[in-house]
């Protein structure tokens, strides 16, 4: 599958137009949802992507918002049935909360991928031992479950095997690569594959050290994904406890890739970056 031409983008298309939609007939979520007879949150979960609307309730959508040219009508029918085709992480859907699937969707399609983390490794770049640790200290999982989530981790590195495989680069906070995840032997096995990935063609790491000072990245963690269509913005995304965000407004999305060039400009340059993942796998012994 092409980057950028999938089900994901294709349910971010029409999550858009059915909001632009509502939106345009001057109709709140709530008032849709009572005159179709829904429960009250469906509006809500279509329109954030967290679910893939049957063709037969984009129909409906479309004759309460008035939408009656055919051609209008025809393309967000196929928009639906697009969106609803199974990704690879369908099989993890027993761990995998709806919330998150939209973005396995839209990063596996994704062209380009921009990564900010304060606090930990980027999935993309953990090992499955890193993986583990830090699955089993953020929340409370039995051993089988733990495994399932390294396995759902694990398999969405493959989008870096793929011939065409999309650009990342990852600016790391000092503090990521200086925070023990399950002891020291695991650590240096984590840097020591961070520095190796680092070799990779189309992988860049930075790590944004402690004597940068304050900088604007402190507010928090972000994804900024790319993607090959000219006509598919980007798109923002960030994990909070409350839940997923996502920023795609030009505007808004201008205003991370500023701070990402920014952290960029004040980290260390790959070749020092490596060179201190190394270092600092060193010291683990």
């Amino acid at each position: 599958m092409a980057a950028g031409t999938g089900p994901a983008v294709r349910r971010r298309q029409l999550m858009t137009e059915l909001k632009r939609l509502r939106e345009s007939t001057g109709l709140t979520q709530e008032e849709v949802a009572g005159q179709l007879d829904w429960h009250p949150t469906k509006i809500m979960r279509i329109e954030t992507g967290r679910t893939a609307p049957h063709p037969n309730d984009v129909r409906v959508m479309l004759g309460l918002y008035q939408v009656a040219d055919p051609g209008v009508l025809a393309g967000l029918l196929k928009l639906a049935k697009d969106a609803r085709q199974r990704g690879w992480w369908y099989s993890y859907r027993d761990v995998l909360l709806s919330r998150f699937e939209l973005f396995l969707g839209l990063e596996s399609e994704a062209d380009t991928i921009r990564d900010f983390e304060l606090a930990m490794i980027p999935g993309l770049l953990q090992t499955d031992d890193y993986a583990r640790e830090l699955i089993r200290g953020l929340m409370t999982y039995d051993p089988a479950e733990v495994e399932r989530r390294v396995q759902l981790r694990m398999h969405r590195q493959r989008i870096m095997e793929r011939d065409e495989s999309p650009q990342l680069w990852a600016i790391l906070d000092e503090a990521a690569v200086r925070r023990v995840v399950g002891g020291k032997a695991i650590m240096k096995a984590q840097l020591l594959h961070l520095a190796n990935t680092a070799e990779h063609a189309r992988i860049t790491i930075q790590v944004l050290p402690y004597g940068a000072g304050p900088h604007p990245g402190q507010a928090g963690p972000f994804i900024i994904l790319g993607f090959a269509e000219p006509t598919e913005p980007e798109v923002v995304y960030m994990e909070t406890v409350g839940g997923n965000l996502y920023v795609d407004k030009p505007e808004e999305v201008r205003l991370f890739t500023t701070v990402f060039d920014q952290l960029r400009a004040v980290a260390l340059s790959p070749a020092q970056s490596r060179a201190m993942l190394q270092a600092l796998a060193g010291e683990l012994c």
